[in-house]
């Protein structure tokens, strides 16, 4: 896998190499030219966080968000958590229905047969980090449904995304994933949110970049051709081909810190692809990597 992810580099790169830090290369014009190069539907935002440097190629186009849903998930629960209405420590009962059958599941893999409380933290735990869709939908039941996070996230000023179904309803029918939506500008909207601790409590603000930061999910998209240090607070979603061999998306979403302190938010959305996984992966890596360069700077 690691080779093949390293191909695919290579021949994007030879396509069109990552600028120089002499060459002064715009980043816009490095993103359209990875974009075009690859052949690829791709929506890109990136925000320099602390000048508020922002731009966007695609970035009002409406991508299913698959489960990078999961992190203003895991804010609306923070939220409760803040308000007193939950807690982290409280333990939430999880029955065998709740774990859904063929599905990515860390959580039903370590407790097959249910029927034993867990901890509030190690639920988000397993479903950030870790992107467990079991874990997903019993936040959401925990919550009162998908609307309720919805409005939370617009209660916040982040209109641009849509949040409407559970992950056992995106597993039924193919189509249901397109309701689950953003724009990469509104994503970037919400870490930026994230970054300036604007809208959780400090302890839980510091819980969720944890958790992101944990992330074991996509290694190779924005963390791909960065330092094997960089610190990258991220939040995957990957939907699988349908039987046609098209994917509807490859997604990552994060927040990188920079070796001058600084730090970008980047979402990266890859649209309705034939292509090979580790292909739009390696897409990923290289506009995160031209960002960096461009930031670093």
């Amino acid at each position: 896998m690691i080779k093949s992810f390293l191909t695919c580099v290579i021949i994007i790169l030879m396509i069109f190499p990552s600028p120089a830090p002499a060459q002064q290369h715009d980043l816009r014009k490095s993103i359209q030219d990875i974009i075009r190069a690859s052949g690829e539907n791709v929506a890109v935002a990136i925000m320099g966080l602390e000048d508020k440097d922002t731009l966007s190629v695609n970035g009002r186009i409406h991508c299913p968000m698959q489960s990078v849903y999961k992190l203003p998930l895991g804010m609306a629960v923070l939220k409760q958590v803040d308000l007193g209405k939950l807690s982290l420590d409280q333990k939430i009962h999880i029955t065998k229905k709740d774990l859904l059958p063929n599905t990515w599941s860390p959580l039903q893999k370590k407790y097959p047969e249910g029927n034993v409380d867990v901890p509030l933290s190690e639920i988000l735990m397993y479903t950030v980090s870790q992107s467990d869709n079991s874990g997903c939908d019993i936040l959401f039941r925990l919550l009162g449904g998908p609307s309720n996070v919805e409005k939370y996230i617009h209660s916040l000023g982040v209109r641009g995304m849509a949040i409407a179904t559970t992950e056992e309803e995106m597993h039924g029918d193919w189509n249901v994933q397109f309701s689950n939506w953003s724009e990469p500008v509104a994503m970037v909207q919400l870490l930026q949110l994230v970054h300036e601790d604007e809208v959780l409590s400090p302890s839980s603000n510091d819980f969720l970049l944890k958790l992101m930061t944990e992330t074991t999910t996509g290694p190779n998209r924005i963390k791909g051709l960065l330092p094997k240090d960089a610190k990258v607070a991220h939040k995957t979603g990957t939907s699988g081909p349908n039987e046609e061999g098209v994917t509807a998306a490859i997604n990552d979403a994060g927040i990188v810190t920079l070796p001058n302190g600084k730090h970008y938010a980047i979402a990266v959305f890859m649209l309705n692809s034939r292509s090979d996984p580790k292909k739009l992966e390696a897409v990923i890596a290289a506009i995160a990597k031209s960002a960096w360069d461009h930031y670093s700077r």
